[in-house]
């Protein structure tokens, strides 16, 4: 069986071991689209995407258009003839693109669809406190995150992890899934199953606002928060004027010993209160630093006891 003709579709590093793991399997790649080459790292140097570096240690081609809803595009594509089209971590796809291969086109997302659809899965499974996730394919559909399920695979979200801990696993999960999605189809065993709407939750694109950290929770949620959106973009708050980014923390105790965002420094443990229980941070970055423990921040910072966050 001669394998299907794929144009894979992503841009960041979470999709780089689907594509990877592609190349590593029997699976033609005959292109990869990706996003536009962009001013990357602290010195803001013009530099290609993650999945554009990794197509072109391969020699694939690669395609970077500006917009997916010109008909030089679709045109472009149908020129490669593609049996299939993989979509992961990219742009939403118009109907006259994802319609094109014979076979259809699917996207891995990573969540257990139909919960959390939308930009930022990953970081709201931890924000809302989820004991699990996973990743599901799913063939494209005009509606975003919609379309007919074709495999999902779960994993537990420890009490340790973070969105970046939790990115890294799901984006090898994801690759296996992709895998095991092109060779069902490829074979036609691909059983699918449609999404029930009633269990569809979102997972809209974390903006800065959602971002800064309201103390009068409880420590428990301030803490999710705070490993939901670390590393990036990092939660924050704010004292004497200046931006705290926060990375990690742990609930010290379930006392209330003050208002909301009062610090309490012992030793060398930062705490602050929240509703009904302290937490500890571990740590931190102050707006124009790197990122250090709490040890480091307090030996150059000028924090109180009595201060406040918020």
């Amino acid at each position: 069986m001669i394998p299907p003709r794929i144009v894979f579709m992503g841009t960041p590093e979470f999709a780089v071991p689907s594509l990877e793991a592609l190349l590593r399997s029997d699976s033609q790649v005959a292109a990869v689209v990706t996003g536009a080459d962009k001013p990357r790292g602290r010195g803001r140097e013009v530099s290609p995407t993650p999945v554009k570096s990794a197509a072109l240690k391969r020699g694939l081609p690669v395609l970077q258009p500006e917009s997916l809803t010109e008909p030089a595009f679709a045109a472009a594509l149908r020129d490669i003839a593609p049996d299939l089209i993989v979509v992961v971590a990219f742009r939403i796809l118009p109907p006259p693109v994802f319609s094109i291969p014979r076979l259809g086109s699917f996207n891995l997302h990573a969540s257990l669809l139909p919960r959390y659809r939308g930009a930022a899965p990953i970081n709201w499974a931890i924000i809302n406190g989820d004991t699990e996730t996973g990743a599901t394919t799913f063939f494209l559909e005009e509606r975003v995150d919609t379309g007919t399920m074709i495999l999902q695979a779960k994993t537990p979200i420890s009490p340790e992890d973070d969105a970046g801990s939790l990115h890294d696993r799901l984006s090898c999960l994801g690759a296996d899934l992709v895998v095991e999605t092109v060779r069902r189809i490829e074979q036609g065993s691909a059983n699918t199953s449609p999404q029930d709407p009633a269990l569809a939750t979102g997972a809209p694109k974390i903006r800065k606002e959602d971002c800064r950290v309201v103390w009068d929770r409880p420590p428990d949620r301030v803490r999710n928060l705070i490993r939901g959106l670390s590393p990036h973009p990092a939660a924050w708050t704010m004292h004497d004027g200046r931006v705290v980014k926060l990375f990690c923390s742990n609930v010290h105790d379930q006392e209330q010993r003050g208002m909301s965002g009062t610090v309490s420094i012992e030793g060398e443990s930062l705490l602050v209160q929240c509703a009904g229980g302290r937490l500890r941070l571990t740590e931190l970055q102050l707006e124009g630093r790197k990122r250090m423990t709490t040890a480091e921040f307090l030996r150059g910072y000028p924090l109180r006891d009595g201060d406040t966050f918020g």
